[in-house]
């Protein structure tokens, strides 16, 4: 999981607790209240992903960039090769 995603899913449930916090409460049943959040979206992010990378769509883009790998870094030295020569060709400043 990205770190960015899980960052963000703590700031949310930092900001779900404290605006659930009716009274205020000690700082400890804040922190197991955000502990319990995030923990859930956690479990819920690692769910998402996972049925994302088990889908069939998921499967064939894996598959289809496996197949396609070779093909893909030949393209790129080509384009390598060319952008070399242009360079070459271009007069000095």
């Amino acid at each position: 999981m990205k770190a960015s995603l899980l960052l963000a899913l703590v700031c949310v449930a930092v900001l779900v607790a404290g605006a659930r916090a009716d009274t205020p409460e000690e700082p400890e049943a804040l922190v197991r209240k955000v502990q319990e959040y995030a923990q859930k979206a956690t479990a819920m992010a690692k769910s998402a992903f996972g049925m994302v990378q088990e889908s069939e769509v998921a499967q064939h883009a894996r598959q289809w960039l496996a197949d396609n790998t070779d093909l893909m870094k030949q393209r790129l030295a080509w384009l390598k090769e060319q952008l070399a020569q242009l360079w070459k060709r271009a007069p000095a400043a």
